[in-house]
C-alpha cells in the first residue's frame, strides 16, 4: 500500500516489531480521509467544480451518454417526402383536386401526412389526405408505396367527404354521408370501411356504417302538448 503503510513482520534489524490488525486499520482509515481532503482542496483550488473539471472521465460519460441516446433513438424512422409535390406529379390523382390544391395561408396546404406500414415493405408507407381550407372537409385520400427509390400510388378515395388512417396495420377509411337538407357540418352519419393490403393491393375486410344524432348539438323538437 501507498504512504509506508504494508507491514514486512519481523526483520534482522527490527526483531520482533509487529503492527497490531487495529493499528493497521486506524492508519488505513487516516489516511484515507487526509486523501479525500486533499482532494477537495485541489478541486476548490481549480474553481469549485469537482469531479467536473476532470477532462477524461467527463469526456468518458458524454460518450457513454450518447451510446446509450443513439440505441434508444428509433431506427426506422421514416424519410419525410414532399407531399405537395407528390400529390401534383401523380397521374392518378384528378385533375380537380390537384386544381384546387391550394395553400390556404401563405404556403401552407391543407394536407395531413403519416406514415406507417401498410404493406409490408422496407420503407414506411405515406397516407394523404387532402382537405379544404375552410370546413375543413377531405377530398381526396391516398397511400403511397416505395418501390425502386420512388413512391407509387396503390390507393385513392376521391369521393368527399373522406378521410384514411392507419389503424393497426390496416387502411381504414372514413366516409360521410350527408342525406338532402344536411348542412356541411352535420353529415348523418358515416361509412368507415376497413382495407387489408394482400397480394400486392388493398382489399375491404369490413365496413361500418354510424348513424349521428340529430339532436346532439341541434335544437330538439319541442313535445306537442297536451289537449
Amino acid at each position: 500500500m501507498r504512504g509506508g503503510l504494508t507491514d514486512p513482520g519481523p526483520t534482522p534489524d527490527r526483531p520482533g516489531t509487529t503492527r497490531a490488525p487495529g493499528a493497521l486499520q486506524a492508519a488505513g482509515t487516516a489516511v484515507a480521509v487526509l486523501a479525500a481532503l486533499a482532494f477537495l482542496v485541489s478541486a476548490c483550488a481549480t474553481g469549485g467544480t469537482g469531479a467536473r473539471d476532470e477532462g477524461p472521465a467527463h469526456a468518458d460519460g458524454v460518450a457513454g451518454s450518447a451510446k446509450v441516446s443513439a440505441s434508444a433513438a428509433p431506427s426506422d424512422t421514416p424519410d419525410r417526402v414532399d407531399a405537395v409535390r407528390l400529390i401534383k406529379q401523380d397521374p392518378a390523382v384528378s385533375a380537380e383536386v390537384k386544381r384546387e390544391l391550394k395553400p390556404c395561408v401563405g404556403d401552407e396546404y391543407p394536407i395531413d401526412v403519416s406514415y406507417g406500414d401498410l404493406t409490408g415493405g422496407s420503407a414506411s408507407d405515406v397516407v394523404v389526405n387532402i382537405l379544404t381550407c375552410s370546413d375543413p372537409v377531405g377530398v381526396g385520400a391516398y397511400v403511397y408505396r416505395e418501390r425502386g427509390g420512388r413512391y407509387e400510388n396503390v390507393f385513392k378515395a376521391e369521393e368527399p367527404p373522406v378521410y384514411a388512417e392507419i389503424d393497426r396495420g390496416d387502411l381504414v377509411v372514413t366516409k360521410q354521408v350527408y342525406e338532402r337538407g344536411d348542412p356541411v357540418s352535420s353529415p348523418s352519419g358515416e361509412n368507415v370501411i376497413t382495407y387489408h393490403w394482400s397480394a400486392g393491393r388493398f382489399s375491404e375486410a369490413f365496413r361500418t356504417h354510424n348513424d349521428y344524432s340529430n339532436v346532439v348539438g341541434g335544437d330538439a323538437t319541442p313535445a306537442p302538448e297536451s289537449g
